[in-house]
């Protein structure tokens, strides 16, 4: 595997990269460029990510998300597999910690999933027209001493307290590799409804598909926070990765 600095390096002297975009459509267009081609992104059927979480004790966690939607969340607590979040496609749930017995989600969430269902894989930006997305350039700021495009994305609006609220994310692209550093959204609901959840991004590496060498895969941030400075560790990814419709499906209870 190789990092974007490398693959930027060969793009210099292949192709003549803009020093400057100028509006948000370029910015995306280079982002794709310099990640593997928008092609590449639009033919991913899903991903799988292995990562871990340190609360104190390591955590493992999988994270698979498909391009129709289907998405899960398992942790590893002290040996024991738990889902934290799963959707089908029709029903979201989840595991109660305290019986250890799975439970869906309220009607207002699933009915989210559902609007947002394969809308925002494997990045909210491919196809964005077709999906009814805008994207907006709101100019350049700098992030941790990284000159960065602010660029908004608006996509479809979601129900909070029986309310359709408008569903809004900026993403910063740094300036050299046109790559996101940086989102930022503002939190809509719960005890810290109104701040501004901030997740970075950063160590972009190849990742590469079955039957694929070097240069044909997909770029990837492998060290993420997310809000509340959680640090995650991703571990490996694994494009389209294998899976079948009882790993999503809500469990028989017996």
């Amino acid at each position: 595997m190789k990092t974007i600095k490398l693959l930027v390096a060969v793009l210099f002297f292949a192709v003549a990269i803009p020093t400057q975009a100028q509006t948000a459509e370029e910015i995306v267009a280079n982002y794709f460029e310099n990640t593997g081609g928008e092609e590449a992104w639009g033919n991913l059927e899903g991903l799988q990510i292995n990562a871990v979480v340190n609360q104190g004790i390591e955590i493992p966690v999988t994270i698979i998300e498909m391009k129709d939607g289907r998405q899960m969340i398992k942790i590893n607590l002290q040996g024991q597999e738990i889902t934290q979040l799963a959707f089908d496609g029709e029903v979201a749930w989840t595991t109660n910690f305290q019986t250890q017995q799975a439970e869906k989600v309220d009607s207002e969430s699933t009915e989210n999933f559902k609007i947002l269902a394969g809308k925002s894989f494997p990045t909210p930006f491919l196809d964005y027209k077709t999906r009814g997305h805008k994207i907006e350039l709101l100019g350049e700021e700098i992030i941790d001493g990284t000159n960065t495009f602010k660029v908004q994305i608006t996509m479809d609006p979601v129900k909070i307290d029986g309310e359709m609220v408008e569903n809004k994310a900026t993403y910063y692209f740094e300036t050299e590799n046109f790559v996101p550093i940086q989102t930022s959204t503002e939190v809509q609901q719960g005890p810290t409804k109104g701040q501004i959840s901030k997740d970075t991004y950063s160590d972009y590496t190849e990742v590469l598909g079955e039957g694929q060498e070097e240069g044909e895969g997909l770029y990837f941030a492998f060290a993420r926070t997310v809000f509340g400075g959680q640090a995650i560790e991703i571990k490996s990814i694994e494009l389209n990765p294998k899976v079948t419709d009882e790993m999503f499906a809500f469990p028989t209870q017996e």
